[in-house]
């Protein structure tokens, strides 16, 4: 199975500030169809996950352009421009090139 890591694992942000998250993958998450299968989620107390940025840089329907994903192979990150309160969850990234898809556990 493919091991994602993901650094920090609890950050303390300020509200206005920018943060970043970042995710590393054991093995490349590039298909050969040229896309690369990276994906951020976070979860929010007493709410569904909710997904955020698809194939590393694509965001879901109505999420904030606050967020951005980047990065390529196996290094990617996931970056906030500016906190707001209602920002707060737990993130994840997770791959989807190789079943069982596998998320990293903070």
């Amino acid at each position: 199975d493919i091991v994602m890591t993901q650094t920090p694992l609890s950050e303390p942000v300020t509200p206005g500030q920018p943060a970043s998250i970042s995710c590393r993958s054991s093995q490349s998450l590039l298909h050969s169809n040229g896309k690369t299968y990276l994906y951020w989620v976070v979860h929010k107390p007493g709410q569904a996950p909710q997904g955020l940025i698809y194939q590393v840089s694509n965001r879901y329907t109505g999420v904030s352009d606050r967020f951005s994903g980047s990065g390529s192979g196996t290094d990617f990150t996931l970056r906030i421009s500016r906190v707001e309160a209602e920002d707060a969850g737990v993130y994840y990234c997770w791959q989807g090139i190789e079943y069982p898809p596998t998320v990293v556990q903070p």
